[in-house]
This record gives C-alpha cells, structure tokens and sequence, in this order.
C-alpha cells in the first residue's frame, strides 16, 4: 500500500498545531491497512455510543487521544415516545423535524436526566480526553445553505421556567396565544433566558467531567455564524451565546462545512479568523472542516487548503469530518501533510458560490 503523506495538519516552525483529528470512528482507516499514526492523527472524535475498550486501546497505541461526541440536545428516538418532550414552535405546534434533525426540549427533566446518566455512565466507563456537545441548541438546523430557524420552544416546561427564572408572567392562554405575547412584550428577556438554558447544561456537564476525569476536556461542535448573520440567528434561535459558552468550555469546534453550506474556501480562514478575535484566548479553537461531498459534486474541495485554513488564527487543532469521507479517497488520505503550509489554487481548488448574506425573515 503506497501512502506516503499524513492525513493531518502538521505543525509548521510558525505554530504549533495541537489536535490533528478525524471525526467518526477510525475503523475506515483501519479497514484499509492504516495506523492513524502514519497519517499524522493524534485525535479521533467518535460517537459516545460508538466507543468501546477496544477502539480506545488500539487508538492509544497509534498515538491517538479519544474524544466522544455526545448527542446532546438531539432527540431523535425520544421525542417520538415522550411527547412532553418535542419542541412547540410560535403556533403551539409540534415543530416539525428538519431535513436530518428533530431537537428535544432542553428544560423537560426526563430528556434532561437521561442525557446526563448517559454522560456519567460513559465517563465511569472510558477513560477518554474529552467529551464534545454536539447538537447543542435549541431545535434548528443550520448546516444546510438554507438553514431551518424556526422559533421554539413554547411547551409547559419551557414557559414555565421562563417565568420562574425571569419574574415575567405569562398570561394564561394556548400556547400559540402565549408565545405571541412573550415575543411581542418580553422577546429580550426570552432570548436571554434561551441562552442561559443551554449555558446550564453546559455547566452541569462540565462539572461531571471534571468530577469523573480531571483531565478530560469539554468541547462544544457548534454553528459557525458570526454574531450578525441571519439577522443574529445563531443567539436569536439557536440559543448560543459564544462569550457565555467561553466560561464553560474548554474548547470550541465551529462547523465550518464550506462545501455544504455553500460557501467559499477562503471563508474557513474568514471564520476561524473571526471566531480567534470573538474568543481572546478564553477557550481553544479546534475547527472541524470539510472532507465529506456527496452533495457537492461540482465543488471538489482542495482538502490541503480547507484544513490549513482550519488550523489558521488562534486555532491550535483542526479536524477532518468525516473519517470515512477521508479514507474513501486515498488523494484525501494523503493530503494533509504539510497542510497549513501555504498551497497554491488548483484545478481542485475554484471557489464555491458566494456565502448567503440575505437573512431569512423572523417573528420579530
């Protein structure tokens, strides 16, 4: 088997790069001969429910740290047998699943204690570097170039505790008659009430990862926009605050799918860049870039770039998503090596369509 460049960014004399990392299990890798050490992989991200002793021993012995991502606000196979638990939207609807992703209510305490038995039983279990929220937001979906933002969550739970944590009193009424008023008369109070939801779970996590392993790191995968796009849509709807979330985690992995949400190469760079300057050395950056194109078939990425480009700013890890997307392609095996070096443009390397600067509209 002829593989001759790791599948990572490696550290150049300018800065060193901590976290060389692939998302979803190795076994691609594995399947085809590879040891993640040859291809300059020091991390893999894989889902907690995906870990065994077995990955996590043979990923130590090619050098490799394990990290779990773990589901935490995705409440697919839950919502659907615990109705209390599915987000209700502005019309006192249950708020339809998006393309993928069906979100769960973050203040139902059944949803909530389920999640968190998880986490303590994964962390008893497995003696793994870290855990990374994923899915942490309210119900949204904002991978795709025309994300799905639709304003949650109005159930009995929610408006309940927003009326014990604010002082604000909901009127009695339906659902939809509630929600109406609350983003009419209170809407600043309900953003920020969202945001300190999610800001709880955080806390509550990262209190369990430290009490069950000191040394284990809690990450948080989240959306990429800046503070203004879609109209302030990533606070606004999905809830997260980054300057909150930056006194909770210990690193941050924005999404930077530039080829599923339609945008530029360069806007990898431009975002990292962006979230360096947010952040101030509050927490790590460890972005997670695009390897992945079923969809994007006349966009074939230049991995070499994208990942340099990840690694750019205050970033000191960067990760490729997805491992099978990456060993399908022995090219994309071989890449990486020498990554955040600078390259020139190839034929592999054109721009993609104009980042979306239009915001969709919005109840208020």
């Amino acid at each position: 088997m002829s593989m001759a460049m790791p599948v990572c960014v490696a550290a150049t004399e300018r800065k060193k790069i901590e976290i060389r990392g692939l998302y979803s299990h190795p076994k691609a890798f594995w399947d085809k001969g590879a040891r993640l050490s040859d291809y300059g992989v020091n991390a893999v991200f894989v889902h907690s429910g995906s870990i065994t002793a077995e990955l996590l021993a043979r990923a130590t012995d090619e050098g490799a740290r394990v990290f779990a991502e773990f589901p935490t606000l995705n409440g697919k196979g839950y919502v659907e047998k615990h109705a209390e638990a599915w987000p209700i939207n502005e019309h006192g609807e249950k708020a339809p699943a998006a393309t993928w992703f069906m979100g769960a209510c973050p203040t139902e305490p059944g949803f909530r204690a389920l999640r968190m038995k998880q986490l303590d039983a994964l962390l008893d279990t497995f003696d793994i570097a870290g855990v990374w929220m994923d899915y942490f937001h309210w119900h949204a979906q904002f991978e795709d170039p025309n994300p799905v933002l639709p304003e949650t969550c109005f159930s009995q739970s929610c408006v309940a505790t927003f009326e014990n944590t604010s002082g604000v009193r909901v009127p009695a009424g339906s659902a939809a008659e509630r929600a109406r008023w609350i983003l009419k008369r209170h809407a600043r109070e309900w953003r920020n009430w969202r945001t300190s939801q999610l800001l709880d779970w955080a806390r509550e996590m990262k209190a369990t990862v430290r009490k069950k392993r000191p040394g284990a790191l809690l990450g948080v995968y989240h959306c990429p926009w800046t503070d203004d796009e879609f109209d302030g849509a990533r606070r606004r709807i999905l809830g997260l605050d980054l300057d909150q979330i930056a006194t909770v985690v210990d690193a941050f992995s924005p999404m930077v799918y530039h080829g599923r949400m339609r945008r530029r190469p360069e806007w990898v760079g431009a975002n990292v860049e962006w979230l360096s300057r947010k952040i101030r050395n509050r927490a790590k950056i460890w972005p997670i870039v695009q390897a992945h194109t079923s969809r994007m078939k006349s966009q074939r990425m230049n991995s070499r770039k994208v990942l340099r480009l990840g690694a750019s700013g205050a970033a000191s890890g960067v990760m490729i998503f997805k491992a099978q997307s990456a060993a399908s392609d022995n090219a994309k095996m071989h890449v990486c090596a020498g990554s955040t070096e600078s390259a020139n443009p190839s034929n592999d390397d054109r721009p993609g369509p104009a980042p979306l600067t239009r915001s969709p509209p919005h109840a208020l």
